[in-house]
């Protein structure tokens, strides 16, 4: 869902670790477009397919997302030292 969001928004999706309580993602987005605006697409569209696909979701959680987000630039160091902090 994740990969297919951003390829709808023309967001590069660069790396991308799912971890059992939060998601870690390298994102390339446009800074006129702004990464608030991803977080806040990726969150809500992902959150309506699933719940509409496992209905289960709407009466066990209250919510599948929290409003809160870490977001880090990190310029023009390499990709590799990037994916290497990362991991």
């Amino acid at each position: 869902l994740i990969n297919n969001i951003c390829q709808e928004l023309h967001v590069d999706l660069i790396e991308m670790e799912v971890m059992p309580d939060h998601v870690h993602l390298l994102l390339e987005v446009d800074p006129q477009f702004g990464i608030h605006k991803v977080v806040k697409r990726i969150k809500g569209i992902s959150s309506r397919i699933l719940r509409e696909e496992f209905s289960w979701l709407k009466s066990r959680l209250p919510t599948l997302w929290t409003n809160s987000y870490f977001v880090s630039t990190v310029g023009k160091a390499p990709i590799s030292i990037i994916k290497q902090y990362i991991e």
